[in-house]
């Protein structure tokens, strides 16, 4: 009877030390993939922030050329008070649209004022904003993949019983506005033929 009591015991333990091996181990797993979105955030929003940098110094070079364009400043200064308020990943990505379209009016702004692609400290913002632009791009395909892999890990059965018991749940894409997904329209109808 105690040998059998004590087989009993021992596959008691053996089950006990399995399943809590398998919840620390996927635990630390979800952990491990959530630190790596977090991460992969953190450099979007490094980003991000020197975008938002640059492009107070581009309007401040640009205002002395176009007063009258204040709107679009407005908007700008009203993108950069967004983007520094933003504490979580779907807030920064919010204030992230806002500033691509804030930026995009800029550009019609510059594009307006050709004195602006002679001065040097406007031209020399232009390539720092495009490298940052370039690099933005890279990080939010990076956070983009590591998103896609921690939601997978998320969803699928059976992590999806223990990321439900320990509170983790999908993370947020930083995907396209759709207003940026429509073609754009291209009108050369305001050129001139310069062959006759």
């Amino acid at each position: 009877m105690k040998r059998g009591l004590l087989i009993t015991l021992a596959v008691i333990a053996v089950l006990l030390v399995s399943v809590g091996g398998c919840v620390v181990g996927n635990y630390n797993r979800l952990v491990t993939s959530k630190e790596s979105v977090d991460q992969r955030w953190a450099q979007v929003d490094n980003q991000l922030k020197r975008r938002n940098d640059l492009i107070g110094s581009l309007v401040e070079t640009v205002k002395g050329t176009a007063i009258q364009e204040q709107e679009v400043f407005g908007k700008i200064a009203d993108a950069r008070a967004q983007m520094a308020g933003a504490h979580t990943p779907a807030e920064g990505i919010e204030a992230g649209r806002a500033m691509d379209s804030a930026l995009s009016r800029l550009l019609v702004v510059i594009e307006n004022y050709p004195q602006l692609k002679s001065n040097e400290a406007f031209l020399q913002l232009m390539d720092e904003l495009t490298g940052t632009e370039n690099r933005l791009s890279t990080e939010r395909m990076r956070y983009n993949q590591e998103v896609q892999s921690f939601n997978v890990l998320v969803k699928r059965f059976p992590m999806n019983v223990f990321a439900g018991m320990f509170g983790y749940s999908a993370a947020t894409y930083y995907e396209i506005p759709q207003a940026e997904r429509e073609k754009p329209k291209v009108d050369f109808g305001g050129l001139r033929d310069t062959t006759r």
